[in-house]
């Protein structure tokens, strides 16, 4: 039986393949699926909805990564060189979104501010400690009930990054999350975040026990261009670790990021 995401995904598929002598076939398969499409979203809509993840379930999941990390190695270094190539100066602020257990936390302390932002209130008690005490006047601590960045200022932060948060939100949540985000990052300010793209097995698995959300690299790129983004780079550094690199238009941020192909095993 098809899921919900491969029916959004064959659609997909069969909408970008469209060809003169084949419009006729897929003209009707894409009625089809698109009604089923439908019929599924409203016979299930208390399930999509419960599908937002609640703080309850994020703290679940941190506790059980915790004890089996889910980034390995080899990516955490990949994210990490990333993350060097945006820290060129020290007059604006990061925002961490989501932190997590901290793997990324102690990688932006070139920034004059670090921001960390999470819907589980117990984030600070974990992630200070992981610096040293000199450098926690320059951490702040935010709690987001949604996706409210309200207690990061307007045009304070020309870097913003999210791993293994993204995810798990529905794209209504991403757009709602990039609406926010655009008030805090100065003009030209870069975003940096991890999303599911599943149009690869890995994630289309994760999307479908439940675990990510449904999300896809065409999905994405459309929702970060009708916010007002311009999008940078959409890239994975191995299946199940798809990120998209985008920039709130403007001259303000003295960090210019070049894209660099990543070689994949």
């Amino acid at each position: 039986m098809l899921s919900i995401e491969e029916i959004k995904l064959l659609i997909e598929k069969l909408e970008k393949v469209k060809k003169e002598d084949l419009q006729k076939l897929i003209d009707s398969n894409l009625k089809i699926l698109k009604d089923l499409e439908l019929a599924v979203d409203a016979n299930n809509s208390m399930i999509i909805n419960r599908l937002d993840k609640t703080p309850e379930w994020f703290h679940r999941d941190i506790i059980q990564k915790k004890k089996v990390p889910t980034v390995d190695p080899v990516t955490q270094k990949q994210v990490q060189s990333k993350i060097f190539q945006f820290s060129r100066t020290n007059m604006f602020n990061s925002l961490e979104i989501g932190p997590g257990n901290g793997m990324f936390s102690k990688d932006f302390r070139a920034w004059r501010l670090n921001y960390f932002l999470d819907i589980l209130r117990n984030r600070e008690k974990v992630i200070r400690p992981l610096f040293h005490q000199i450098h926690n006047k320059y951490l702040k601590f935010v709690t987001t009930q949604h996706t409210d960045c309200a207690n990061v200022p307007d045009n304070s932060c020309n870097f913003v990054f999210s791993w293994d948060t993204f995810v798990f939100f529905t794209q209504k949540h991403v757009k709602q999350y990039l609406q926010d985000i655009k008030r805090v990052l100065i003009p030209g300010g870069y975003v940096f975040i991890q999303y599911a793209d599943c149009h690869y097995d890995q994630e289309l698995a994760l999307a479908k026990r439940g675990y990510w959300n449904y999300n896809t690299k065409t999905a994405m790129t459309q929702i970060i261009k009708d916010e007002g983004y311009k999008v940078i780079e959409m890239n994975q550094f191995r299946p199940g670790a798809s990120y998209a690199i985008f920039q709130k238009p403007g001259k303000q941020n003295p960090v210019f990021y070049g894209m660099s192909e990543i070689k994949l095993d």
